[in-house]
């Protein structure tokens, strides 16, 4: 009996992903563990791997398919001794009564589904592309009308190119974003690129570099652009003098086992999670029907990453110790840039901290990472004038901004928080109790 393949749910609140890639193809003999295909989230690369053995009878969705609904058919797998073009034919019949299918690159909208906000209702799922093995066609068509998906056509308008000129590869010879890039990478000029004989001048076919939008930058934007228009931020600053800090961070990293080294961010972090116990106000959610408060500090620690920003999370950071934090915020780190976290790992988080002090950036305002009430954003620590009584001094000095939720957080609440963060980063032989 076929062996139907469906896309899987790689998060608790995934609702649909990309279908980067296949590993495998029609016809191949596969093996219970192999590898078949990558599916792209907003933060990561997952592979899938067959649950049986069998020959790839059918790949129901295109690669690059974006906007996949969990559960849905991606492809049929036909048992050992099972006829493959009967297999075929159950995908087929699975694609008729399916109420809807995946959408190709070249038509689905932006993805609206994130790590810690609930997802939005699915939009309606348009037929999927053909496979990438179907043969290309000259454009069709009628008159004078070149038949091209509003988006490939918006993309070729942009670009300068002429849509005419495109290849179709889509259902029915139909141009498809694809098509476009393809024509731009291979350098297919329009006539408003071409040299003016008049004139003499010309314009440059690489004057301008055009990117799709990876599922990541995707994400960032919609969630940023929720962030900005639904939560009302406010801002608050203080500045931390932070030379007991690095005097103590060196006698703990001479002190810490072989392997660990502890950074100010790691002070940060722990300074962070005391404050958050301390005024527990801070450490929550705002929703439509109350606030939503958590006993443990889940921080979340931006880290960038190729093609945009990732915030893997480390639990409990309030019953963790400096060593603690230390390994897990480089382990995290490093597999986040190595695009090798599992969902659980970058999921949730009650609090964020944004660190850019090492890019030598004094002081700057961070976006809220929805539904979180507030992020830290950190800046470098240098040294600075400073009054001491009556007179005037040099110290190591670290400007922080609390972004903060209005909804959630009122300002005297921000400021509180503040004060007892400042208080555990100038004194840190108190985040040792």
């Amino acid at each position: 009996m076929a062996v139907q393949i469906l896309m899987p749910a790689l998060s608790p609140t995934m609702t649909d992903g990309t279908l980067a890639r296949w590993l495998v193809a029609e016809g191949d003999a596969v093996r219970s563990g192999d590898v078949i295909a990558e599916i792209e989230t907003d933060k990561a690369t997952m592979e899938v791997e067959a649950l049986d053995d069998g020959v790839m009878a059918k790949l129901v969705v295109a690669e690059g398919s974006q906007n996949v609904a969990v559960n849905a058919l991606i492809a049929v797998l036909a048992e050992e001794g099972e006829d493959v073009t009967e297999a075929a034919k159950t995908a087929d019949n699975a694609a008729t009564n399916a109420p809807a299918a995946a959408q190709t690159p070249a038509e689905a909208p932006a993805a609206v589904e994130t790590a810690a906000v609930a997802p939005t209702a699915a939009p309606p799922a348009t037929t999927a592309s053909a496979p990438d093995t179907m043969p290309a066609t000259a454009a069709p068509q009628k008159g004078n009308r070149v038949f091209a998906s509003p988006l490939a056509r918006r993309i070729a308008a942009d670009a300068g190119l002429d849509i005419a000129s495109v290849t179709g590869t889509g259902p029915h010879g139909r141009i498809i974003r694809a098509d476009v890039e393809e024509a731009l990478a291979t350098g297919i000029a329009s006539p408003a690129m071409a040299v003016s004989a008049a004139s003499g001048a010309a314009v440059s076919a690489q004057s301008e570099r055009f990117e799709p939008h990876t599922a990541m930058r995707r994400v960032i934007a919609e969630r940023l652009q929720h962030s900005k228009q639904n939560a009302p931020h406010f801002y608050l600053t203080v500045e931390c003098e932070i030379d007991n800090l690095l005097e103590a961070r060196k006698a703990l990293n001479e002190a810490a086992p072989e392997g660990v080294k502890i950074s100010v961010n790691d002070m940060v972090v722990k300074a962070a999670a005391a404050a958050l116990i301390a005024v527990p106000e801070v450490n929550g959610y705002f929703e439509e029907a109350g606030c939503r408060y958590f006993s443990d500090a889940d921080i979340c620690i931006a880290v960038a990453v190729e093609g945009g920003l990732v915030t893997p999370v480390i639990r409990a950071a309030n019953q963790l110790g400096l060593s603690a934090i230390a390994s897990a915020s480089a382990d995290l780190a490093k597999r986040a840039r190595d695009n090798q976290l599992d969902p659980a790992e970058y999921t949730g988080g009650t609090f964020t901290i944004s660190n850019l002090g090492m890019f030598g950036i004094r002081e700057f305002s961070a976006v809220i990472n929805p539904p979180q009430a507030a992020i830290l954003a950190v800046g470098a620590g240098e040294k600075r004038p400073v009054v001491r009584g009556d007179a005037l001094a040099i110290a190591t000095v670290m400007s922080v901004t609390l972004s903060a939720d209005h909804r959630i957080v009122d300002g005297a609440v921000g400021a509180k928080w503040l004060q007892a963060f400042k208080q555990a980063i100038e004194n840190p032989v108190t985040m040792l109790l």
